[in-house]
């Protein structure tokens, strides 16, 4: 995946960390309200308790990624000029944001279409929506605070889905859909799930040991707490480092490639 489709702090104004709120919670140590600066946030827009988020209480923290979003409004948007040097800017700043984090989410599920063979049938309408949404983020601020992502995620949707059946057609045999289905909790342990179709599912606290995911679409899917132990997510679709971030599992997990084996994962 592009590094421009990963969160990257040091070009960035601590956006995550100042105009997004969040409430007391089992993932938050504190409330705070949006526009409001977080109080782990430094001078230089670093956190300051980084490397130990969880044990203070600030595991929501290291489940969020901005996939890029962040430096790209900093330095792009807003010409790199903070919203400590130019205060009257951080109320459009903030509201640009989740637009721009939207938009790269999108950028990101296109970027990995693009590059799988299976969905060779589509990389045309692949590649025009994914120059469309890259021309959307290069917006003023003024364009992207209006832009409503809705219709934009409409279109891009259908070919998201088309590349999934493609790609998942290839796992062989009758594929399952548990698309959008509630699994919280559920015993999954040592399922066959090879090019299931798991689009929005909620498999928070699921038992996943052993599983095999391998091919199958987890794009949306609520994996907090799941325990993926010795599952094998090899070529899983549209798996995200938060979803990753958000379970549990071990060294014994197979992930597909470029993805980091949470530092939180007990050892096996």
């Amino acid at each position: 995946m592009p590094e421009t489709l990963r969160g990257d702090c040091a070009d960035c104004f601590g956006l995550c960390c100042v105009a997004l709120p969040f409430a007391k919670s089992a993932d938050f140590a504190v409330n705070k309200a949006s526009g409001e600066p977080c109080r782990n946030l430094q001078e230089d827009f670093r956190c300051g308790i980084h490397t130990k988020l969880r044990p203070s209480g600030f595991s929501g923290c290291t489940v969020y990624d901005c996939f890029g979003a962040g430096q790209k409004v900093s330095q792009v948007t807003f010409g790199g000029v903070s919203w400590r040097e130019a205060p009257e800017s951080a109320r459009q700043m903030y509201e640009v944001f989740p637009v721009m984090r939207q938009l790269h989410e999108l950028l990101r599920y296109l970027t990995e279409a693009i590059a799988l063979p299976a969905a060779r049938p589509v990389h045309g309408e692949l590649r025009q929506a994914l120059a469309r949404v890259e021309g959307l983020t290069e917006g003023t601020a003024a364009e992207l605070e209006k832009l409503d992502v809705s219709p934009v995620r409409g279109e891009v949707n259908p070919l998201l889905l088309k590349t999934s059946a493609l790609v998942r057609a290839t796992a062989g045999g009758r594929t399952k859909s548990h698309r959008g289905a509630d699994l919280i909790g559920a015993r999954l342990r040592g399922a066959k799930l090879r090019g299931a179709d798991l689009r929005g599912s909620l498999l928070i606290a699921a038992d996943l040991t052993g599983a095999d995911l391998s091919l199958a679409d987890l794009i949306g899917a609520d994996l907090r707490d799941a325990d993926l132990s010795g599952a094998d997510l090899t070529d899983a679709l549209f798996l995200t480092q938060p979803q990753l971030n958000a379970a549990r599992g071990d060294t014994s997990t197979r992930l597909p490639a470029g993805f980091e084996r949470p530092a939180h994962w007990a050892a096996r």
